[in-house]
């Protein structure tokens, strides 16, 4: 085989959009999911104490789905279909049905079913596209081609968030004469599902993929199989000492939470920690056995012999998502309670600051629109792409200490400046630096797994973070916003770590 490298054509600014349109769509259906999920639980019958266990599905099908499909889609190849596009389609397809018939729905177990459906379904989507943008663009369009990514999102969380608003707006009931699903949420749902499938339609039609021929000559490196080998020969190396370190740890947080009484949700994440350990020791098993061609096996054994570049970004990831998560789930009671005097769910005022915190996502993802095509890509050519994500990291944290410090809730929207530039960087740098130093045989299960630490601090937040709240400050939520701006902190020095260039 000819080991020269080639360089792949340069991509024009419409080929950079039709490369990630798909992706709007998808943050729609994303949107719709985040704003009116709970909405729809609560009118079917859920009390507020079970959300969280309803909700669980999302992070947990992540945690599942897109290492698998990484997986997967690093194997496939379907001659005009390509590699990467057959996932973008099929996760369509079943997120548009699932948005369709989720209004639809008059059983809690049926919506229940139809969330977690849907979360997979836009996780089959949204995962290889991530690897899409590595394979389609040479090195150098790596960062533009994330921060036109991240615009589409931003773009997309924008439109999804304002479906029911403007439906209201345009005198679409609001309010289900039956008590069930008004028509606004289950317009938007049809809309949204129906604008989903059109976008990652354009992105399959107008986009063609490079055959693995292509993708050799562009890489210089052998197809996945042909690294298969290695990944199995170095995990059947290990022993089952570390593996049983995450089965003893599980099984000890479970006794932990059970003898002080913590919130029942951390019961999750003692079970994730066991059941880590648990395929850890199958797929040491199998590969000792000789098993070289087991999904598990190569999964475990990419996971924990993942290059160190990934190992690094990974800390900053766990960090930066972690106060994200803090973010969406404590805005709202901080805000009634510091700016609009309520801490009262059933109050008009804690209503009204409810809306208010909408309008401050709406400008966050606005601004992070704005800030992936007008900042990002400049600041990196600038500075590089690790020191910019150092500094949207900074901004964020900015945003989140000034809550401390001001008084006025319009000020607010200052604050969503800095968050909305470390939400444009968060999307988008970590995976531009990846995709210009990983070996591109294995930029979809890396990508799959990298993002794991996304799903990992969600679980951790939903459990550790609402257990500290209720045991030392219950009274005081705006502490939360303190806890955010310290780990996007620690994000952004984790950075510090991380080179410019490393080899995949």
């Amino acid at each position: 085989m000819d080991q020269a490298v080639a360089q792949k054509p340069r991509q024009s600014l419409a080929g950079l959009m039709n490369i990630s349109f798909g992706f709007f769509g998808i943050q729609i259906g994303f949107a719709l999911q985040n704003a009116n999920m709970s909405r729809i639980f609560q009118t079917l019958g859920s009390s507020l104490d079970d959300l969280p266990a309803l909700w669980v599905a999302a992070p947990l099908t992540g945690l599942l789905v897109q290492p698998i499909i990484g997986y997967m889609s690093d194997r496939t190849w379907l001659g005009r279909l390509g590699r990467r596009r057959p996932y973008f389609l099929v996760g369509a397809v079943l997120a548009a049905l699932s948005l369709f018939l989720m209004p639809l729905s008059e059983l809690l177990l049926m919506a229940a079913i139809l969330l977690w459906v849907l979360d997979a379904s836009l996780n089959i989507s949204m995962e290889p596209f991530r690897a899409f943008v590595g394979d389609m663009l040479r090195k150098d369009q790596h960062t533009a081609g994330y921060a036109v990514q991240t615009a589409f999102i931003g773009v997309g969380a924008v439109v999804g968030s304002l479906f029911p608003t403007m439906l209201d707006a345009w005198g679409v009931s609001n309010v289900a004469a039956d008590g069930g699903i008004p028509d606004t949420v289950r317009y938007s749902f049809w809309f949204g599902g129906a604008a989903l499938f059109l976008a990652v339609l354009w992105t399959v039609v107008t986009t063609k993929e490079y055959d693995p021929e292509e993708m050799a000559r562009f890489d210089g490196r052998e197809e996945p199989e042909a690294a298969t080998g290695q990944t199995i020969r170095a995990l059947a190396a290990r022993t089952y000492q570390s593996a049983s370190v995450w089965v003893v740890a599980g099984a000890a947080l479970a006794g932990l939470v059970y003898w002080r009484g913590f919130e029942k949700e951390m019961y999750l994440l003692a079970a994730l920690l066991g059941a880590y350990g648990i395929a850890s020791m199958v797929a040491i098993n199998m590969a000792k056995a000789g098993a070289s061609s087991n999904m598990l096996s190569q999964i475990v054994g990419d996971f924990s012999g993942m290059p160190e570049l990934m190992k690094k970004l990974a800390l900053t990831q766990f960090f930066s998502w972690s106060a994200l998560f803090i973010m969406w789930i404590y805005t709202t009671p901080v805000v009634a309670q510091k700016f609009f005097g309520s801490t009262d769910p059933s109050s008009e005022a804690y209503q009204d600051a409810g809306n208010f915190v909408g309008d401050l996502f709406a400008t966050y993802n606005g601004v992070a629109a704005v800030a992936a095509l007008a900042l990002l890509p400049w600041l990196a050519k600038v500075i590089g792409k690790v020191k910019t994500h150092m500094v949207g990291l900074l901004c964020g944290a900015a945003g989140y200490a000034s809550f401390f410090i001001f008084t006025d809730p319009q000020m607010l929207f200052i604050s969503e400046i800095g968050v909305g530039i470390a939400w444009a960087s968060i999307l988008a740098m970590p995976y531009a630096i990846l995709a210009s130093n990983l070996p591109q045989r294995k930029l979809g299960i890396y990508m799959g797994l990298f993002n794991v630490f996304i799903v990992v601090p969600q679980l951790l937040v939903a459990t550790v973070m609402g257990t500290i709240l209720i045991n030392f400050f219950p009274d005081d939520p705006i502490l939360t916003m303190g806890f955010a701006a310290t780990v996007m902190t620690l994000a952004a020095l984790a950075m510090l770590r991380v080179k410019e260039e490393q080899p995949g």
